[in-house]
């Protein structure tokens, strides 16, 4: 049996980014037809759509597993190939990366500053909630994903990074105004607080399991940026939940304040990636992992010390 003819996909790949046929046939230096007609194969071969053909087309559900598939191939070939012709590609290596947004404005990039500036890497990062991450790691539009989830998805492994502790912060003058007389159920419901955007449970999760208060009953500002958030709190236009080690400075300063002393919600954080990694691919993995674990376990300790705890400070 013919098994899939990787033509079929190239065209498929190329109308989707295109978002047409006449372009995709230009970029291909093939025919419309001929596009057309690669597309009408792969699915009389898999017996079912894989575009919707719509202005743009877009992939269906089983179109974007077989883009998946391709990009992995052209990533695995993209490093194989000068290996085994003994030749250097001056094509750089494209490594999409999906992130949330507090590790982005953190540790991420200094974790790859080496592999960038000694590779050809062409990096591609998708600022994402966790959830959303995997789905694109799943997909195959990215080769790595950050997560809370510590169960690996099939073909790939789930490496451990750290913890991240979040504090709950406002400037001075919001907490004079909002919590006079501390943070409780009363005061949260008139403090306006700040997200990062609907599908960010977070916070949500905070009014309802420590104050059981509804998220619809409070006012709260969509933010997708972990740096805005800090921004919004010094400004005093709103509270936030913030990684520490984030605010550190802020906190020395006294520009923002702790308003629950001792007060921590804990996340653990997991590098997702494809098992059968070599070369530029490991070590991309092996910076972040290293990076990432250096990096928080470093913090929390630093907290832990700074806020005169012990045996409860475990990582």
């Amino acid at each position: 049996m013919r098994g899939l003819d990787y033509k079929w996909i190239e065209a498929l790949e190329s109308v989707v980014t295109q978002g047409s046929f006449e372009r995709a046939a230009e970029a291909l230096y093939i025919s419309q037809s001929a596009v057309s007609q690669r597309i009408k194969q792969l699915e009389k071969f898999l017996a079912q759509p894989v575009l919707v053909r719509e202005q743009p087309p877009r992939a269906t559900m089983v179109g974007k597993k077989l883009l998946g598939l391709y990009h992995r191939v052209q990533l695995l070939e993209s490093e194989l190939v000068p290996e085994l012709t003994n030749s250097d590609s001056e094509r750089p290596l494209a490594i999409s990366i999906a992130t949330n947004a507090d590790s982005l404005a953190t540790w991420l990039l200094p974790s790859l500053q080496q592999v960038l500036t000694t590779r050809n890497i062409e990096l591609r990062l998708a600022v994402l909630n966790e959830v959303r991450a995997i789905e694109k790691l799943k997909s195959g539009e990215v080769t790595g994903a950050i997560s809370l989830e510590s169960r690996p998805i099939p073909g790939c492994q789930a490496d451990y990074l750290g913890r991240v502790d979040y504090v709950c912060v406002a400037n001075p003058q919001f907490v004079e105004r909002y919590f006079p007389n501390g943070v409780n159920y009363e005061s949260l419901l008139q403090a306006p607080a700040v997200a990062y955007d609907q599908h960010d449970d977070q916070h949500q999760l905070f009014l309802k399991e420590h104050f059981n208060i509804l998220p619809d009953n409070v006012r709260t500002h969509r933010v997708a940026s972990s740096e805005a958030f800090v921004k919004m709190a010094l400004a005093g236009v709103a509270y936030c939940l913030i990684p520490s080690f984030q605010i550190q400075k802020e906190l020395a300063q006294g520009s923002l304040v702790d308003i629950l002393p001792g007060f921590l919600s804990s996340y653990r954080i997991y590098w997702h990636h494809w098992q059968l990694e070599s070369g530029v691919l490991e070590e991309v993995t092996q910076s972040i992992v290293n990076y990432a674990r250096n990096v928080l376990s470093s913090t929390w300790l630093k907290f832990c010390q700074n806020i005169e705890l012990d045996s409860s400070c475990s990582i």
